[in-house]
């Protein structure tokens, strides 16, 4: 709970009483590596808060081809947030990329808690604006931005993660193909 505290208290002080009640809202799930937190035509029901692991969301088109939209590292919070706020069936799915820890709850019940607690009704809104601009920033760098741009802010968003999950993931979130990834890298270890 500890990481989870400090980053909501990151986007907002919560206030010992909202931590009570809270902790009595998350439990710890392990979810090995390839394992599924959502998956596509099902409602979401859960928000998860990663603690250790990588995962990805990706939506897969009817020919079963998988388009990765965003990869989780610890500390980022996962779950179908269309499907929980509309009710209707997910589009995406959300898979473990490695070994996964992560804290889980009901959305239903956190939501709850926004009528007595503005506290963390704040820090939900503030995180919601955080996704919105990401996604925002994301499509902007998807259509204005060439591959090896991409490949660029890729690795300054996700220090490291390029030696823990196969280049091909790397390549479908960037939107090339693993061949023209390995140019981008040769490309780049020349200069």
């Amino acid at each position: 709970m500890e990481t989870l505290k400090a980053f909501l208290n990151g986007l907002t002080p919560i206030r010992s009483e909202t931590w009570q009640q809270l902790e009595l809202l998350f439990s710890e799930v392990q979810l090995p590596k390839g394992r599924f937190f959502l998956e596509d035509g099902r409602k979401a029901t859960q928000i998860g808060f990663l603690t250790d692991g990588v995962m990805r969301a990706f939506y897969r088109n009817r020919e079963g081809v998988e388009y990765n939209k965003h990869f989780f590292v610890p500390g980022s919070f996962i779950g179908g947030y269309a499907s929980l706020i509309t009710g209707k069936p997910n589009q995406i799915w959300q898979q473990s990329l490695t070994d996964c820890r992560l804290l889980v709850t009901d959305f239903a019940s956190f939501s709850a808690l926004y009528d007595t607690a503005p506290d963390l009704e704040r820090a939900a809104r503030l995180l919601a604006e955080r996704f919105f601009v990401q996604k925002e920033e994301r499509e902007i760098e998807l259509v204005l931005s060439d591959a090896q741009t991409r490949y660029e802010l890729f690795q300054q968003q996700f220090p490291g993660l390029e030696q823990r999950i196969p280049q091909y993931h790397i390549a479908s979130y960037l939107g090339v193909t693993p061949t023209q990834l390995s140019r981008i890298r040769r490309k780049m270890a020349r200069r």
